[in-house]
């Protein structure tokens, strides 16, 4: 019997429907579950002037271990501070975190003031797993 992952996605920016696809083909997940409003808003808005952030990410942690089963997945991405402790947490509760890879191509252009305007486009490789 096959098992039946969940993905929990723990970042700031909207699931593509190419992560949708890997995430169902590549990692076997059936249930993808996104926070809930009030905790991606707190996930987005990291305090900086705090010195530590353990109590502050308390909310995420007690949904993750609400929603999360044995080596279910865990997509974290965001604040480098956040994001090392969600993982070490994650490893702690048996889940697979994971991050989102992609290919990122960058352009310049002269504008007529002689200011630089950048742009940068960046596409959904793959899922890979914090520690390989």
């Amino acid at each position: 019997m096959q098992e039946k992952r969940k993905i929990l996605l723990l970042f700031n920016h909207q699931f593509t429907i190419g992560q949708e696809e890997d995430a169902r083909r590549s990692l076997g997940v059936k249930t993808i579950l996104a926070l809930p409003d009030h905790l991606k808003k707190l996930w987005s808005q990291i305090p900086p002037e705090k010195e530590s952030i353990e109590a502050f990410l308390m909310p995420i942690k007690d949904w993750t271990q609400r929603k999360a089963s044995n080596r279910d997945y865990v997509l974290i991405q965001g604040d480098f501070g956040a994001t090392y402790l969600m993982v070490n947490f994650a490893f702690e509760q048996g889940l697979l975190p994971v991050y989102a890879t992609a290919v990122r191509k960058a352009s310049e252009k002269i504008q007529s003031d002689g200011s630089v305007k950048m742009e940068h486009v960046f596409n959904f490789c793959r899922f890979r797993k914090y520690g390989l």
